[in-house]
């Protein structure tokens, strides 16, 4: 809950002091620069700036005369919440506003290579289309398929992890399906609206809930270690996935889906406690050691 005289700024001002709370608490000072040459604030409305945070959160904030900066509070408690990932993606990435295209680390930070990135030229009407609810007309490269020429309803995108990709409706094949966006080419807005059958609440996978709970893997070291790690409640993780990005999630985290928990290496340090729970999810054979249960088809 912020304190009321930060709810009554405007917007502008309070990604200010949001800022001043975030530079205070993870990199434990911020000066005038700082704040000029983030926002292009005139030194004295950094200062204004500087002062009201001061004044409002008095304990969180000291000024060191000798170097002109201001440090953080022996009784700080921040003021604005800060989610992990932006938190964490301000660190590694910087805070860029995308005008200069340049950005920098805050910290030294390493973090896995992208392997795959789409083409901003094939990103952006994908994008479009996805805002107005258009179908778009692409030439789509397949694995199993080849090179054909589609027009899909897209609603969502998708990051598997190793990949970004589009969920959308297949006018060739009538049904839902993801699309690899560094797959499609020459992407064209179409000027129609979607049909009623190709809108996302008609998409069975997307819509349903899957609901699953994993639990340290019986036959690795050290249970308490993977409960800290993934902050375990009651002993278990309960999560809920749309059953159209399950198997992905599941791939992606490493988490033994057999169900008899037979997947060796430490890789797997989670493990699926039923895997039947997803019986009727259709990417469900991209998650480590699925497998149909005969009784379930049964």
């Amino acid at each position: 809950m912020l304190p009321q005289r930060v709810e009554s700024l405007n917007h502008a001002h309070r990604e200010r002091l949001a800022y001043i709370d975030f530079r205070l608490y993870f990199m434990g000072e911020i000066g005038r620069p700082d704040l000029t040459g983030r926002f292009g604030v005139a030194p004295a409305g950094a200062t204004r700036d500087l002062a009201l945070y001061r004044k409002i959160a008095p304990q969180n904030i000291e000024f060191d005369g000798s170097s002109k900066v201001y440090r953080i509070g022996k009784d700080f408690a921040p003021i604005f919440e800060h989610g992990p990932h932006r938190v964490l993606s301000a660190l590694s990435l910087g805070f860029g506003d995308g005008v200069n295209g340049e950005s920098h680390p805050l910290l030294p930070c390493e973090s896995p290579a992208a392997l795959s990135s789409p083409r901003m030229d094939v990103l952006a009407p994908i994008c479009r289309a996805i805002h107005a609810k258009r179908p778009v007309a692409i030439r789509y490269h397949s694995i199993s398929s080849g090179e054909s020429e589609r027009v899909i309803v897209p609603f969502a995108l998708v990051d598997t992890g190793l990949r970004w990709q589009v969920r959308a409706f297949d006018r060739k094949t009538g049904e839902f399906r993801d699309f690899v966006i560094t797959r499609i080419e020459v992407p064209k807005m179409l000027d129609e609206e979607a049909q009623a059958n190709e809108r996302p609440d008609n998409d069975i996978q997307w819509t349903r809930i899957v609901e699953i709970e994993l639990v340290p893997h019986p036959d690795q070291p050290r249970p308490e270690v993977t409960a800290r790690d993934y902050n375990f409640t009651g002993g278990m993780l309960a999560l809920k996935l749309r059953a159209a990005t399950a198997g992905y999630m599941l791939r992606r985290w490493s988490v033994d889906c057999s169900p008899d928990h037979s997947l060796r290496g430490s890789e797997y340090r989670l493990w699926l406690k039923d895997h039947l729970a997803l019986y009727g999810v259709k990417n469900a054979l991209l998650a480590p050691g699925y497998t149909v249960s005969p009784m379930a088809d049964s």
